[in-house]
C-alpha cells in the first residue's frame, strides 16, 4: 500500500518543485492576448469583441466613427490617445463612470454596468480607428 502512494506523492512533489524552481514556464503558458494588452496593443479577438458591445449599447445615439454628433467621433478620439495600457483603463474608467469636459460640457453618461474588462474592449475598437 505504501508503494502505490508514494508514486503519486513523488509526482505532486516534481510537479510543485517546477512551478517553483521554473517561474519562467508558468509565464510561458499565459495567453498571448494578455501580452498584447500589455504591450499597449490590444488583440484582434479584443476589438472584434469591442466592436459588437458597442454596436449592443447606446454608444451609438452619441457617437459615430467618423462624425461628431453629441459626442466626438470615434476617430478624433484614436487620434488623441495613443493605445497605451494606461489610456485603455483611463478611457475605460471614463466609459464607465461618465462625466464631461474633454470634448465639451455635454456629459457622457455612465455605464455602471460595464465591467472593466467589457469597456476595455470597447475602447480597444476605438482607438484602432485610427
Amino acid at each position: 500500500m505504501k508503494k502505490i502512494l508514494l508514486v503519486p506523492g513523488f509526482m505532486v512533489m516534481l510537479f510543485v518543485t517546477t512551478a517553483v524552481i521554473n517561474p519562467a514556464h508558468a509565464q510561458a503558458k499565459k495567453k498571448p492576448a494578455a501580452k498584447a494588452a500589455a504591450g499597449g496593443k490590444a488583440s484582434a479577438a479584443d476589438i472584434a469583441a469591442g466592436k459588437e458591445l458597442i454596436s449592443k449599447s447606446d454608444c451609438l445615439a452619441c457617437h459615430k466613427i467618423d462624425t461628431k454628433l453629441v459626442g466626438p467621433a470615434y476617430i478624433d478620439v484614436a487620434k488623441k490617445y495613443p493605445a497605451t495600457p494606461a489610456n485603455y483603463a483611463k478611457l475605460a474608467k471614463k466609459v464607465i463612470d461618465g462625466g464631461a469636459g474633454v470634448w465639451g460640457q455635454i456629459p457622457m453618461s455612465p455605464h455602471a454596468s460595464l465591467s472593466m474588462a467589457d469597456a476595455k474592449k470597447m475602447v480597444s475598437y476605438i482607438l484602432s480607428l485610427k
